[in-house]
C-alpha cells in the first residue's frame, strides 16, 4: 500500500530537524502520461512539479520550457543534456535519473554547478528480457503479420518456425544475456555464445557452450540476440560482413542498442534476405516517428518503439530511485553523485 504523501513529507522534515526546500521539479518525456499514477509519485508531495509528456527536440523550446526549473528529472537517455541546454538554465541545480548517464556531459554540469544523481542499481531489467522473448516468438511465427491478416479476412496465410532443436545466438553474456540463454534451454534450444573472454568464461560456467569465434555465431544461429552495452569499443561491432554470414531463415534481435550495427546495415542485409527477418526495439534516431523510415517499411522487420524496459514495475523502481535522490537533495544531503563539482551547491 502506497504512503499518503502528506506524511512523506512530514515524516521527512521531522526526521531531518527544518523545513525540506520546496523545489519546481521538471519531469521530461513522460511519453505515456504516466508518472503521475505511480506509487512512488507521492515521494515528491510539497514541491511544486511540471510534467511534460510531448516528444521535444527543439533546444528553444526545451530551455522556455525549464527556464524556471531547479530540478530536471529524466528517464534513461530520451534527452541529451550538453552545454547548449545547460547554458540556458540558470536556476537548475540537480539532474535526477536512474542509470547510466551517456547523454549528459558531467563537464558542464560542473561548469554550471549542477549536481547529477542517477542511481546505477544491480537490479536487472527484467521486462526487457521478457519483451526480448515476445519479439522472439512475435517474429518467429508471424504473429503481428496473421493477427493483422485475420482482422482482413485471411486465415492462416504464412507457415512460421518453433524454437525446439534451433540454435539461439546469444551475443553479450551479461545480466541480461544470460537470462535470455536461461529461457532459451526452457525452449529446448541450443544455446551458442560468443562475446568479451568474461563473457565467454561465465557462459562456461553455467555449462553453455561458446562459438569458435564472431563468424561462427552469426553463420550458426536460428536466432541471435545481442545483449551488448553501447560504448566506443562496441558501437558498429556488427558489420554488414557478419550479416551476410546469417542463414535466410534466421531472426536477428536487438533490444539493447541500434547503434551496435553499423547504420544502414541492418536495412541493406534484410533487402538481401540474409538474416531472413529481424527483430528490433532500438533504432539509430529516437524516438522514431517517421513512418517512412526505411527499416519500418520492410515486411521482414517487426519493430517496436523502445518498450523493453517500459513497464509499470520498472518504472517505480527507476522513478523511485530518482525521486529519492531529489528527496535527499532538497534535505541538503545529495545520493548518487557522478560529477565532482556538481555536489557544491548550497541548499
Amino acid at each position: 500500500m502506497p504512503v499518503h504523501p502528506s506524511r512523506t513529507y512530514r515524516a521527512m522534515r521531522k526526521a531531518i530537524g527544518h523545513p525540506v526546500k520546496k523545489l519546481r521539479v521538471a519531469i521530461i518525456n513522460d511519453y505515456q502520461d504516466v508518472v503521475r499514477t505511480l506509487d512512488c509519485f507521492s515521494k515528491l508531495e510539497g514541491h511544486d512539479v511540471t510534467i511534460w509528456t510531448d516528444i521535444v527536440e527543439d533546444i528553444d523550446v526545451l530551455a522556455n520550457r525549464l527556464f524556471d526549473a531547479d530540478v530536471l528529472v529524466l528517464m534513461r537517455e530520451r534527452t541529451r543534456i550538453d552545454e547548449n541546454l545547460l547554458s540556458r538554465l540558470p536556476n537548475l541545480k540537480l539532474i535526477s535519473q536512474n542509470g547510466h548517464i551517456p547523454h549528459i556531459d558531467l563537464a558542464a554540469c560542473d561548469r554550471h554547478g549542477v549536481v547529477v544523481s542517477s542511481a546505477l542499481t544491480s537490479r536487472p531489467s527484467y521486462s526487457t528480457v521478457e519483451f526480448t522473448w515476445g519479439l522472439i516468438l512475435a517474429a518467429m511465427r508471424n504473429i503481428p503479420f496473421e493477427s493483422a491478416s485475420l482482422r482482413q479476412g485471411d486465415w492462416q496465410t504464412t507457415i512460421g518456425l518453433g524454437l525446439r532443436g534451433r540454435v539461439l545466438g546469444i551475443y553479450g553474456f551479461g545480466r541480461l544475456g544470460s537470462m535470455v540463454a536461461r529461457i532459451g534451454m526452457a525452449f529446448g534450444m541450443d544455446v551458442l555464445v560468443w562475446g568479451r573472454e568474461g563473457s565467454l568464461a561465465r557462459a562456461r560456467s553455467e555449462g553453455f557452450d561458446t562459438a569458435a569465434d564472431k563468424d561462427s555465431l552469426f553463420r550458426l544461429s536460428d536466432v541471435l540476440s545481442l545483449h551488448l552495452r553501447l560504448n566506443a569499443e562496441t558501437t558498429g561491432l556488427v558489420t554488414p560482413d557478419d550479416l551476410a554470414l546469417m542463414k535466410p531463415t534466421a531472426l536477428l534481435v536487438n533490444t539493447s542498442r541500434a547503434e551496435l550495427i553499423q547504420p544502414g546495415a541492418l536495412v541493406a542485409a534484410l533487402e538481401n534476405g540474409r538474416p531472413g527477418k529481424a527483430a528490433v526495439d532500438v533504432f539509430e534516431r529516437e524516438p522514431l516517428t517517421n513512418p517512412n523510415d526505411a527499416l519500418l517499411r520492410l515486411p521482414n522487420a517487426l519493430c517496436t518503439p523502445h518498450l523493453g524496459y517500459v513497464e509499470r514495475d520498472n518504472y517505480e523502481f527507476a522513478y523511485g530511485n530518482a525521486f529519492d535522490q531529489i528527496v535527499a537533495f532538497a534535505a541538503g544531503s545529495p545520493i548518487n553523485v557522478h560529477n565532482a563539482n556538481g555536489a557544491k551547491q548550497d541548499h
